[in-house]
């Protein structure tokens, strides 16, 4: 008899329809149910009404469903709790799937196969929102998982998911299991969109793809929430980026009371008018009802899909890492993907700072900044000596994943503080880093830790013998990471390399060339591992230099390493400058520095440098802060002024400025004639690579402050 995935691959599957709706269209009673206690507890009735049950297996196994689902859907012992049977969370499930294995192998033939699939609700409490941790919830879906198991149902439906934290631990339930016992059937992961267009928390349903399609699942869709016609869109994006056959089974419509009772407005025909839509023109591989839908609803979808074969798709996964809410590619069109380091411990006193007195609320702030400054991920590193790392990371993750839109890059040596953070967030982290400085052990396990939650990761270019400093060492080191990674089941584009920034500022002769070696290495590993992504911490090619010197290197150096294939970096956006803001003499002595062209001449058979590029690069910015690398714009019209702040992304004396400029032009000439022009300039400078994405963003942002004045 076929298997389900080989039917999968030959027809469109149809599961059933609605079990609570059908349920109570038998008119059961309280007492039905087991008494006043189990009300709405429709898992009890396998012990006080199980032909009720039955019944409802029966009728859409009659009108041809391919699969039914257990009556297992409050079956976790979270649920089971509220009604004071958690005891029997294995028994319930046990027992939900004979019966549903059973009914369905009355009506199983080799012609035409029937299944069961186990069904895991979302349960009543959120652990995004705190309602109970990510352990204890997968802790709550093992007797569930077990018991279905061993029931006999051939694949699991994670299902009506509102939350992505509380998919990934029942996932992480199922997978553990199948680990444990070494089985593997397959399994199906759906997601609740409502009306308003995203889950219950907020998600997107790309950010969803992107959480879930890193897991071993064979199935992702979508189920409940709202009718066909408000899913479309949705599953319109799941058949088009979605690697994974797509499921849909929506409600038959939104419901509404009349007379008394609960009303669907979709008819069989509408319904599956749109059901047949998502499979015949998106490619949907498996169709059935959520709540409202009946038996008649499945037997017109039924006849209707019977002609059709799998609609084959060219589906376009974006690479991508997420939040609870978005999606953030790892490729960003004209930038880099903007990795902000200020909530990082290691290298921000303010955020040392804030972690001492425990100001949650302040780090929470600290790190909305860095979403406002552009940054498209954030670098959360809690390793603070004296501290309790573990328990920080608990505390701060916890805040951020519902404060802050962007994805995290849980960051540390120690892979317990980065699994603290995994265990609050549902989208989908980066893990900074693992390297071989420890030997094969401490890689994989890494490795592991990312394969469990779903995160892709960053590898250091280390190994038992240290850092590599040349770029030929950098490139060995990737090379063997990435078949390591891949044979243990990482795309390659979920793969980061950090080939190390180290400082060129020492003076001491081994550190003049790591820049041009780091360079050098970023174009060997783009041009033989291009799916990998690339990535640094750029501020540390210029440790111990003063902060406006700092501030001209960090961003050639980063401009360098961009043009050479880089594609993400870990920066301070607000301390990283255009090249257009830096004179012809800055940008040639620092690219003299990065690649160390220093002038030597022979003086008694001795070589003597005649030309230092750090001594001269020091001397420049001698005396010199951050503040005062501003554009001087004092002796300039104020037409050339207005310009310069829409270019420099300048707000301060922005109004006075306008004022003048009011007492000579009409509001809409400023606009058309003197501020679009430096919007155009703007675009100019983005589209020749010399302004990074940031920058614009700070332009458009004066743009709109002008305007609205």
């Amino acid at each position: 008899m076929k298997k389900f995935l080989d039917l999968l691959k030959e027809k469109i599957v149809v599961f059933d329809g609605a079990m609570g709706t059908n349920l109570m269209a038998q008119n059961l009673t309280i007492d039905d149910f087991g008494g006043a206690n189990f009300e709405n507890c429709s898992e009890n009735l396998i012990y006080t009404r199980p032909d009720a049950v039955i019944n409802v297996h029966r009728a859409f196994l009659e009108v041809g469903s391919d699969v039914i689902e257990t009556n297992t859907f409050g079956g976790n012992t979270v649920v089971l709790q509220e009604f004071g049977i958690a005891d029997k969370a294995y028994d319930v499930n046990f027992k939900a799937a004979q019966m549903a294995k059973n009914i369905a192998g009355d009506f199983s033939t080799n012609e035409k196969p029937r299944f069961v699939a186990g069904s895991l609700g979302p349960g009543t409490k959120l652990p995004t929102l705190g309602h109970i941790s990510f352990l204890e919830l997968k802790e709550n879906y093992r007797e569930q998982v077990r018991g279905l198991y061993d029931g006999g149902v051939d694949l699991f439906i994670v299902e009506t998911c509102q939350d992505i934290l509380q998919t990934k631990a029942a996932l992480a339930a199922i997978f553990e299991f199948f680990e444990k016992q070494r089985v593997k059937i397959p399994v199906i992961a759906q997601v609740t969109i409502e009306t308003f267009g995203t889950m219950l928390n907020g998600t997107e349903i790309s950010a969803a793809l992107t959480a879930l399609e890193p897991f071993p699942i064979d199935v992702i869709g979508m189920n409940c929430g709202t009718g066909p016609k408000q899913m479309t869109e949705s599953i319109k994006y799941l058949c088009e980026n979605s690697p994974l056959p797509v499921s849909v089974l929506p409600n038959a419509g939104l419901p509404e009371v009349k007379d008394g009772a609960m009303f669907y407005d979709e008819t069989p025909e509408s319904f599956t008018k749109q059901v047949l839509h998502f499979a015949q023109d998106f490619g949907a591989n498996i169709v059935g009802g959520c709540c409202g839908t009946t038996p008649e609803h499945l037997r017109l979808v039924v006849e209707q899909v019977e002609r059709l074969s799998p609609k084959q798709r060219n589906a376009n996964l974006v690479p991508s890492a997420s939040s609870i809410f978005i999606q953030q590619p790892y490729m960003q069109d004209n930038s880099f993907l903007i990795v902000g380091e200020r909530v990082n411990a290691s290298g921000s006193k303010k955020m040392r700072d804030l972690l001492e007195r425990e100001d949650w609320d302040g780090l929470v702030s600290l790190a909305k900044e860095q979403e406002r400054e552009g940054a498209h991920i954030l670098d959360v590193n809690v390793d603070f000596v004296g501290r309790n790392g573990e328990k920080d990371m608990h505390e701060l993750v916890s805040r951020l994943v519902t404060n802050v839109k962007i994805p995290l890059m849980l960051d540390s040596t120690e892979w317990q503080k980065m699994e603290a953070g995994l265990q609050h967030a549902g989208g989908k982290c980066v893990l900074n880093s693992t390297n071989y400085e420890d030997g094969e052990e401490r890689y994989l396990k890494v490795l592991e830790l990312a394969k469990e939650y779903g995160a892709a990761v960053v590898v250091g270019t280390i190994d038992e013998e240290g850092m590599a400093r040349t770029a030929e060492g950098k490139l060995k080191i990737a090379h063997r990471a990435y078949k390591q990674a891949t044979e243990f089941g990482f795309e390659g584009h979920d793969i980061f390399f950090d080939p190390l920034a180290l400082p060129i500022s020492t003076g001491i002769e081994e550190d003049r060339r790591n820049a041009a070696e780091t360079v050098e290495s970023i174009k060997q590993i783009r041009a033989e591992l291009p799916e990998a992504n690339i990535i640094l911490g750029v501020s540390n090619v210029s440790f111990g230099l003063n902060p406006a010197a700092r501030v001209v290197l960090n961003s050639i150096f980063l401009h360098e390493c961009v043009e050479a294939g880089m594609n993400s970096a870990i920066v301070n956006a607000s301390k990283i400058l255009p090249l257009n803001r830096f004179n012809e003499h800055e940008v040639e002595v620092a690219l003299d520095l990065i690649y160390d062209r220093r002038k030597f001449a022979k003086e008694n058979d001795t070589d003597v440098c005649t030309y230092d590029p750090l001594g001269e690069f020091t001397t420049m910015f001698q005396g010199k802060t951050a503040q005062s690398m501003k554009v001087d714009v004092s002796n300039l019209s104020t037409e050339e002024k207005l310009k310069h702040h829409i270019i420099d992304g300048e707000k301060i004396g922005l109004e006075d400025n306008l004022k003048l400029a009011l007492e000579k032009y009409p509001a809409l000439e400023i606009v058309n004639d003197i501020l679009l022009d430096g919007m155009k300039v703007v675009g100019d400078l983005f589209g020749s690579g010399q302004m990074q994405l940031p920058f614009v963003l700070q332009s458009a942002e004066v743009m709109k402050t002008a305007v609205k004045f």
